[in-house]
């Protein structure tokens, strides 16, 4: 009785995992993978990089001289006042300073030229003072020239009469004596001239002190006048006020560096987006190159531009190296706005058009028994190959994709050309528009499960 009931329950068990096994067997539901279509696209190589928007041209507006703010100045149009974000013009007043010191320092500076002219003035009149002492000394000298000539003849009669006995001596005395005193005369003539001549060199000179004092003086006047004019801040180019730093009330300081009062953008219409390109990308960046970019502020926008401009000096942070580039970009729709993070894509080589699959194609290695049977041999021999060549960025090149071949894969070599992110360019006619390639492996293979009839190992050990 008990052998029967033994083979009762051992028919049953060997039933149950009939059962089973016929019910966990894998179905045949087709081939366990992922397909992508061939398809016609553009495919472009980009360098990414990260920047700032920047405009194109900035003033940094400040104060020459220091004192209180007291006033803004108002918008050429809106006749508001000036602010963030407002339009001027060149000569549009920004700000006022306080000006009663810089007023008096004026009307100081006025008063003392005003006192140095008089100075030049009366200095050249001593000139013409001296000029016309000149012209009388000199008119006194012919005269004393004329009576010493007078009498050198008188003295020359006298003596001549004097021998014949018709004048008497005291004559000729008294001619001599009118004689010696016309010479003493043209003496003191001569020295008049020359004491004239010494008080227009004096007088010029005098002159010429004066001249410099009002020159001097005139210099003062205007370095006070500008000072005045330097109370009132006005724009020096047409743009919008990027950012205002000062209040009403403030007290600006100017020292060696002119404190900044107001930040203008030239034309916001004209943006650069400054980007920060890796040392390992930049022998591909050059001027002209294409560029796209997008902003967070408008994430399903995508912005162009073209490269201006690659710097030199490089910047290293933590022991890597950056070049700044410059992208020039149009903003006549306003979108953009200063200091934006720009996500940036140099577009290095681009091809529109083009038969292209998806990277994930290429990448993708069967298993040796997911591949057909007539290619599985060679495929194992291949795999346990090593080494190869590397593929370079954007270059032709030799690779395998693999395609359906009922439940199994098979391989087809096609040479590739462009590459970029997402997908690759085929060059040759292995494959053509609306092929499936292979990309992996479908996720609902269906997992094997434990028989609950087989016996457990730990069966025996458990309490």
């Amino acid at each position: 009785m008990k052998t029967v009931l033994a083979i009762v329950v051992i028919a049953g068990m060997a039933g149950g995992a009939l059962v089973w096994s016929q019910s966990s067997a894998p179905t045949a539901e087709g081939p366990s993978f992922r397909t992508a279509t061939l398809e016609r696209r553009d495919v472009a190589l980009k360098i990414a990089a990260s920047g700032t928007i920047e405009p194109e041209e900035i003033v940094d507006v400040g104060a020459q001289v220091a004192g209180k703010i007291t006033s803004f100045g108002v918008e050429p149009q809106s006749e508001t006042s000036i602010d963030y974000g407002s339009p001027v013009e060149p000569g549009t007043v920004l700000a006022r300073i306080d000006d009663s010191i810089y007023s008096a320092e004026v009307q100081l500076a006025r008063s003392a030229f005003h006192q140095a002219e008089h100075q030049q003035r009366n200095a050249e009149a001593g000139v013409t003072q001296a000029k016309a002492n000149l012209k009388r000394a000199e008119a006194e000298l012919t005269r004393y020239e004329s009576m010493r000539a007078q009498a050198e003849k008188d003295v020359g009669r006298l003596r001549s009469l004097g021998q014949s006995k018709v004048v008497s001596p005291q004559d000729v005395e008294f001619a001599e004596t009118a004689l010696s005193t016309a010479k003493a005369q043209k003496l003191v003539g001569e020295a008049a001239i020359e004491q004239a001549k010494a008080s227009i060199e004096m007088a010029q000179i005098a002159v010429s002190e004066s001249q410099a004092k009002v020159e001097g003086a005139e210099a003062v006047l205007k370095k006070a006048e500008k000072n005045l004019e330097y109370t009132t801040i006005r724009s020096p180019i047409r743009g919008v006020i990027v950012d205002r730093r000062v209040n009403i009330g403030q007290t600006v300081v100017s020292n060696l560096n002119a404190p900044s009062l107001f930040l203008i953008a030239k034309d916001l219409r004209k943006l650069e987006v400054w980007a920060s390109v890796n040392e390992a990308d930049i022998g591909a960046i050059r001027v002209g190159l294409p560029v796209e970019f997008s902003v967070d502020a408008f994430p399903n926008e995508t912005f162009r531009g073209s490269v201006k401009q690659v710097r030199l000096n490089a910047t290293m942070t933590q022991s890597v190296v950056t070049y700044t580039v410059v992208v020039g970009v149009d903003n006549e729709s306003g979108k953009l706005l200063p200091y934006l993070t720009a996500n940036v894509r140099f577009v290095v080589n681009q091809k529109p058009d083009v038969l292209a699959l998806p990277n994930a194609a290429i990448r993708w290695k069967p298993k040796p028994e997911q591949v057909a049977a007539g290619f599985r041999e060679e495929y194992v021999e291949q795999s346990q190959r090593k080494g190869g060549a590397k593929r370079e960025a954007g270059a032709a090149s030799k690779a395998t994709v693999w395609v359906l071949d009922g439940s199994f894969v098979r391989p087809v070599s096609v040479e590739t050309g462009l590459a970029d992110a997402s997908h690759v360019e085929i060059v040759g006619d292995e494959l053509s528009e609306e092929t499936q390639v292979v990309i992996g492996e479908s996720a609902s293979v269906r997992k094997q499960t434990k028989n609950p009839f087989a016996p457990s190992l730990t069966q025996g050990l458990e309490r």
